[in-house]
């Protein structure tokens, strides 16, 4: 059995993919590379299986029919062989120093016989042209270098979530969770640092740069024109969010760090999905949102009332053209701040 396996889905990646497998390789024997072509049109599956034929036993190429990036993610999950899991897309990358270090962690986990459902790096956004790299840490809410639970972590202020970039899971949580992302669907990586966590009991934070997220294709999903034009996916993963955190309120809500942080995650993807139909500005658009917060309202009255009233909520529900014109250029002075899209 393999230390972790790293699950690369591709669509149309021949250009670039190979950055991504290159920085993976590092890992050696103790690391099964799973490269997901995900129907590409391209040379993808090529390039995946010369990769394969170098590093047999390392790299796998997987070639399937176009499901979409949870689809892929689905199938590395199936096929996975590793004690742990971990998702790079393809334009992304690691980096070296801090992927062997996480590596030694995890070996020394499993020597030690210590139970280890989720571990937290850092992620660097590499956005282009931007000389400042943006590094997104949990030195100020996680513990570091040891093994916690969720009532040892600190507070989780508003915006400050754990993406996909970020985390490796104990397969078996991935797999105990039930987690089917939903295929031919973007923006469903909410949903895979989401839906496991009621399963993750025990963590660990290192405050090391792992992850390397680039941003800047003018095709990338977290594009905002892109997202405009996608609006209606983005709505489905915050719908299904809302659904879950419903399903799993009673169970969780004593856990009152893993509540709040998986109200605030979904208080963050709302705003998200109505900042972009505030963009849209339509009749239809705007209808939409009317409709997401009323939803919200009839799932569960006591959390609306806690989104609506706080600076998420009151600020993308500000009255009228005016109203909405003041949201979308706070929202501008965000994505400035912390550097995304």
């Amino acid at each position: 059995m393999k230390l972790l396996t790293i699950a690369v889905p591709c669509y149309n990646s021949a250009a670039y993919m190979s950055r991504c497998i290159d920085s993976l390789l590092p890992g050696g024997d103790e690391v099964e590379i799973l490269v997901i072509d995900d129907g590409s049109k391209d040379d993808t599956l090529k390039v995946a299986q010369e990769y394969e034929a170098k590093y047999p036993g390392i790299v796998k190429a997987i070639h399937q029919e176009n499901k979409g990036h949870g689809g892929a993610v689905n199938t590395g999950i199936e096929n996975a062989s590793g004690l742990f899991f971990k998702v790079c897309d393809s334009d992304d990358w690691f980096k070296k120093e801090a992927y062997l270090k996480v590596l030694e962690v995890l070996a020394e986990m499993v020597k030690s016989q210590s139970r280890l459902d989720m571990l937290i790096a850092n992620y660097v956004y590499e956005k282009e042209g931007e000389k400042h790299k943006k590094v997104m840490h949990q030195r100020r809410t996680l513990p570091q270098n040891e093994i916690f639970k969720w009532e040892d972590c600190g507070h989780f202020k508003k915006g400050h979530y754990i993406l996909m970039h970020s985390v490796i899971f104990r397969t078996r949580v991935l797999l105990e969770s039930g987690l089917k992302l939903p295929e031919h669907t973007f923006y469903v990586d909410n949903l895979y640092v989401f839906e496991p966590l009621p399963f993750v009991k025990y963590m660990y934070y290192m405050d090391v740069n792992l992850y390397r997220y680039y941003i800047g294709r003018s095709d990338q999903s977290v594009n905002e024109e892109v997202m405009m034009g996608r609006v209606d996916q983005q709505l489905r993963v915050n719908y299904r969010m809302i659904d879950y955190l419903k399903s799993v309120k009673p169970e969780i809500q004593k856990q009152k760090r893993l509540y709040q942080y998986m109200r605030n995650y979904l208080e963050i993807i709302t705003a998200i999905s109505s900042i972009l139909l505030i963009r849209i500005n339509t009749k239809d658009s705007l209808k939409q949102k009317k409709e997401l917060w009323k939803y919200i309202k009839k799932s569960d009255s006591k959390l609306w009332g806690y989104m609506r009233a706080g600076l998420l909520g009151n600020g993308t529900n500000l009255p009228g053209k005016g109203g909405r014109k003041l949201t979308v250029a706070a929202y501008h002075i965000a994505q400035k701040v912390f550097g995304f899209n």
